[in-house]
């Protein structure tokens, strides 16, 4: 077992920060851990936030917190904020919104970007949140950069996505296109004391009329304001009755399967690729010449590339 495994399994806290750096950092033993850690996962309820910027995404999740740590549960954050394209940071703003759970043993919150992913998470996101299972939260909650036309990938990580919404902002379009109308599990209207609600709840009722109108299960819509922490106990009762519905009707098996054949995968992908990119500078990108010479273009080079990885050292195609 992997010496960081051995240590999360003990509940050291410094030993699962340092595993998600590991993992963030792409390190040589990362899969030694993910392996260790893969047996040691317990179970945790795994809840996706995410909506358009300006939503509330993050005072909820706060108030989600505060809230859940008064049942007695322990709750694991990862914050996803969008990378800059120049720099390669993150302004990591949810640290600060969350700052009042710093000291709490039963709080751990991690923030990281998104390094480039179209899909709204890193992929380290979903290494960070198996760690955290092993570890032994009992709620982890994923917060997303927000809505796009591309960011999806909640969908393939979270047992539950909520999508975060408010009056007066014409987010229920934008929603619809984004496609995040079929994946959401819950619709949260926060900010619910503006004016303005009643028509955000009959959109999002047509939309669903359209979109789940013969589906065996139609999101929930759930109104909150939370900075007077109202609506969270709605809420919460939402997400467990979610929970509920996947077992029993055992699409949540069907989704974990699904999950697990797409993220086996992105792990041989991912691989391959680190493979041959070292291969290739090893080489000198040997094929670099020719395509500034114009005498071969990027697809044959790509091939070229793939034919001599699928050869053999017997000269026998594989």
């Amino acid at each position: 077992m992997h010496p960081l495994a051995q240590r999360i399994q003990q509940k050291e806290e410094r030993a699962l920060a340092k595993a998600i750096t590991l993992a963030e950092n792409n390190g040589e033993d990362k899969l030694e851990l993910l392996k260790s850690i893969y047996p040691q996962q317990k179970g945790a309820h795994w809840i996706g936030i995410t909506g358009s910027p300006g939503a509330g995404k993050s005072s909820l999740v706060n108030r989600l917190i505060s809230f859940l740590r008064k049942k007695k549960m322990t709750v694991a954050v990862v914050a996803v904020d969008p990378t800059s394209p120049f720099s390669g940071g993150s302004i990591l703003g949810d640290r600060v919104r969350m700052a009042d759970h710093f000291t709490d043993p039963g709080v751990f919150i991690r923030s990281m970007g998104t390094r480039g992913s179209l899909g709204g998470l890193s992929r380290s996101t979903k290494e960070t949140v198996r760690l955290m299972d092993a570890y032994g939260f009992d709620v982890i909650l994923i917060e997303t950069v927000g809505v796009g036309q591309s960011e999806l990938d909640i969908m393939k990580l979270a047992d539950s996505v909520a999508v975060v919404l408010n009056p007066g902002s014409g987010d229920v379009v934008q929603v619809f296109k984004a496609g995040i109308m079929e994946i959401a599990d819950l619709f949260v209207v926060n900010k619910a004391d503006m004016p303005g609600v009643p028509k955000l709840l009959a959109e999002i009722e047509a939309m669903l009329d359209l979109v789940k109108h013969d589906s065996p299960y139609r999101p929930p819509v759930v109104q909150t304001i939370s900075t007077e922490n109202k609506g969270l106990q709605e809420l919460w009762e939402s997400l467990l009755a979610h929970r509920e519905y996947l077992e029993k009707s055992g699409e949540g098996k069907e989704r974990k399967l699904s999950n697990l054949k797409r993220e086996v995968m992105e792990v041989v992908q991912h691989e391959i690729y680190q493979q041959v990119w070292t291969n290739e500078q090893k080489n000198g990108f040997s094929w670099l010449a020719d395509l500034e010479s114009g005498t071969t273009d990027p697809y044959t080079a790509a091939e070229e590339i793939l034919t001599k990885r699928l050869q053999p050292a017997d000269g026998k195609q594989k």
